[in-house]
């Protein structure tokens, strides 16, 4: 059924890969003496006192989307629990390989400068909420796994 707590856990990985587009990675950076903002989508820099999107990220952008898309889809194969626990778990290991991908492309950006613990931005700690989450959506799907066998077995 769709009413399950891994139903809920695995929404809000999705919400939380989704957040990724409002909140920074990084922000306040100065790169060349410029500051400098880095999300999903892009580099925002201050020019003249305006926010302007200077580098796009395409790339990173649909495949955020796409994550985000997968917990979504793993909710409605709740009548194959297995096959929700197999794809959960490839979903961690993808969101692992994202999560890599993403600081690669901020170190890029940044090159040599050092960042401090006022940069960091919400969406730098996103992606390992979501895989937290996925984690209790597995945990809740063994669960209900176990109580299917356990009323099996009395029949």
């Amino acid at each position: 059924m769709l009413q399950r707590v891994q139903s809920i856990y695995l929404l809000l990985a999705s919400l939380a890969m989704f957040a990724l587009f409002l909140f920074p990675l990084v922000h306040n950076v100065y790169v060349d003496g410029k500051p400098l903002t880095i999300m999903v989508t892009g580099v925002f820099q201050d020019i003249n006192g305006q926010h302007t999107h200077t580098q796009f990220f395409m790339g990173i952008t649909i495949a955020t989307a796409i994550i985000g898309l997968i917990p979504l889809i793993i909710i409605f194969l709740y009548k194959n629990r297995k096959q929700q626990i197999a794809l959960s778990y490839s979903t961690l290991l993808v969101i692992v390989g994202y999560s890599f991908w993403l600081s690669q492309m901020a170190k890029g950006v940044m090159g040599s400068v050092q960042i401090d613990t006022h940069n960091f931005g919400i969406g730098l700690f996103l992606s390992s909420f979501s895989m937290l989450l996925i984690l209790l959506a597995i945990r809740a799907i063994k669960a209900d796994e176990k109580l299917v066998k356990s009323a099996d077995r009395l029949r």
